[in-house]
């Protein structure tokens, strides 16, 4: 199932971006392995393995990488696969004997895809750091954030997941492709701080046009302007409305019933905040599921603002089915669509190291070699029982 069906890679277990690339890659159709250490290292936020919804759709292996016939375990992988993937920092998987010459010599058609933070050189390419510094370092936390207020931390959206997952995958797949012709492998070098810059594009070109120049939260797109805001409602909750373009924006004032003269669509800075002052005062006699009910489904780009534990039930996303519930955990569904190769969430997030055993027969080991292996420590002792989850692998 998906558009990638038929394509194997190998993912070694990290945290962030690494395990929802290959998330994504496994929704896909790819047959994705995670390789994990052999005891559960707590990798991230403790959490119950049946939560870590980045680890669904694919089977866990556990290996112990510092042995060598671990290493050697994974490298017999490798021969067999189309890509790898890490997200260790630069060095990390060259002193393991995983680094990419190590997997070219054993197969020279694998796309090695990396990510970091600060990229596989540079002055910072060995200091750690989080997806809060790599936005940092592009512009894009600076412009986040309201009029004389300090910058706001976006989650982890803009560095570990847009520009990092996304980045890769996408690195990987296009360097994939591009390897059906030439027969020939290569590395992926994805960096979260070049993929923020990469997504802040638009936003430089607004810089440059003399649009968005002014200082934080005084632009069109970062809650300088009235007609592009969330605006508090008459029970304490939040809507959101966006009508940049000047026939939106009528529409929005002939809902409300407000005259454009009293809040006019102007690009003027000076003319915002009076009117940014009257649509607050209006939108604040209402609910938010008032307003709802007369902006919903118009043309005034409205939208309520809702909390991750009422936005599955809103009838779009419910008819979409744009979130899941398996295991009594609600979840975003797998992303994007295919008419004709549809993806889809294939597992729930297996228990570290409960596909070993077959996950390894089904790439070419044979019986005596997995039950040495265990034996001895290398690999999982045997088949664990996933925690909350659909088996896997």
């Amino acid at each position: 199932m998906g558009p990638l069906q038929g394509l194997r890679v190998i993912e070694l277990a990290g945290i962030g971006p690494c395990p929802m690339c290959a998330m994504l890659l496994a929704e896909l159709g790819a047959d994705v392995v995670r390789v994990d250490r052999p005891t559960d290292s707590g990798l991230g936020i403790g959490m119950a393995p049946k939560f870590h919804l980045l680890n669904r759709s694919r089977p866990s292996i556990a290996v112990d990488l510092k042995h060598p016939e671990g290493v050697e375990t994974v490298l017999r992988l490798v021969e067999r696969a189309d890509a790898l993937i890490e997200g260790f920092r630069p060095g990390v998987t060259e002193r393991l004997g995983l680094g990419p010459r190590d997997c070219a010599s054993r197969n020279q058609k694998l796309v090695y895809g990396r990510v970091t933070g600060w990229g596989q050189d540079g002055p910072l390419a060995g200091a750690a750091g989080h997806d809060l510094n790599y936005i940092a370092l592009t512009g894009a936390l600076n412009a986040i954030g309201r009029r004389g207020a300090p910058p706001t931390p976006p989650h982890n959206l803009v560095g570990d997941f847009g520009g990092g997952a996304l980045y890769l995958a996408l690195g990987v797949v296009a360097a994939l492709y591009e390897a059906r012709a030439s027969g020939q492998g290569q590395t992926v070098d994805a960096a979260m701080i070049d993929g923020a810059a990469s997504l802040m594009t638009s936003a430089y070109s607004l810089r440059a046009a003399g649009i968005s120049d002014a200082p934080r939260g005084e632009n069109i797109l970062d809650s300088g302007a009235h007609f592009y805001d969330v605006y508090e409602t008459s029970d304490a909750r939040y809507i959101s409305i966006a009508p940049v373009e000047p026939k939106f924006y009528t529409e929005l004032l002939e809902q409300i019933g407000l005259d454009a003269g009293d809040a006019p669509h102007s690009t003027d800075r000076a003319d915002w905040p009076g009117s940014k002052a009257r649509l607050a005062a209006l939108f604040r006699t209402r609910t938010r599921d008032e307003w709802c009910g007369i902006l919903e489904g118009t043309d005034a780009c409205f939208a309520p603002v809702l909390g991750m534990d009422e936005a599955h039930r809103h009838p779009h996303n419910a008819a979409r089915g744009t979130f899941v519930e398996r295991d009594g955990i609600v979840q975003p569904n797998a992303a994007p669509r295919f008419d004709r190769t549809p993806g889809g969430i294939r597992c729930s997030p297996p228990a570290p190291g409960s596909g070993t055993r077959n996950v390894l027969a089904e790439w070419g080991f044979d019986a005596a070699e997995i039950d040495n292996l265990a034996a001895r420590g290398i690999i999982a002792p045997s088949n664990v029982a996933t925690s909350g989850g659909d088996a896997a692998g």
